[in-house]
């Protein structure tokens, strides 16, 4: 029998701490095993050996898809393909999915792969369709999530989505360039480093 790959992975991320305001994606019920159906499709996909690190899941995006940057609207315009939605979706679409993919058009080669630096979608307490920062005890719990991640899939090269993955992922001992984050008036600017860094490895 094969071995899974990702079996060192789900057993940390299964791992984390879920504090109250926090909402782990990807436990044992039905949405729980859907969302990480939809994520080994994900990493599936032919890649680039980029991964581009972000900050933590969404509830308009990764929430209800389980797939970093990836809402309802790219799932069903097949971003990657065959993934599974739930019958009422709590919501359509989410403006940074949106501006990751409108990139990622204009990339050369495979596509990167993305993951968030605290997988667990953190909220504000009491309203779970809403987002909040995640404290910085979050972020360094979930840098040796992304690290084994990172072995599994054989990432060369991570660029950190924001400063606060960047400063995760340094503490946990890797070194990472950062872009722009594509939220709060960072589009334009996130949309040209990235290109810009595939066109330096395409050097």
């Amino acid at each position: 029998m094969a071995t899974d790959p990702f079996a060192r992975f789900f057993e940390l991320l299964r791992a984390l701490p879920e504090p109250d305001d926090a909402e782990a994606l990807y436990g044992d019920d039905p949405e729980g095993r859907r969302r990480e159906r939809n994520l080994r499709r994900y990493f599936a996909m032919p890649h680039a050996s980029v991964l581009l690190l972000g900050e933590a899941p969404g509830w308009r995006g990764m929430t209800v898809t389980g797939v970093p940057f990836v809402s309802v609207r790219e799932a069903e315009a097949g971003v990657v393909p065959g993934l599974e939605l739930p019958a009422h979706p709590q919501a359509p679409w989410e403006a940074s999915s949106r501006v990751v993919w409108a990139t990622l058009q204009d990339w050369r080669g495979p596509v990167p792969l993305s993951w968030p630096v605290y997988p667990l979608h953190p909220f504000v307490a009491g309203t779970p369709h809403s987002n909040r920062t995640p404290r910085p005890a979050e972020v360094r719990a979930g840098a040796p999530v992304a690290l084994e991640l990172i072995r599994a899939l054989e990432i060369e090269t991570v660029v950190a989505v924001g400063r606060k993955a960047q400063g995760a992922i340094a503490t946990a001992g890797l070194e990472a360039p950062a872009i722009r984050h594509p939220a709060q008036g960072g589009a334009t600017l996130f949309a040209e480093q990235l290109i810009e860094l595939n066109r330096a490895l395409q050097l």
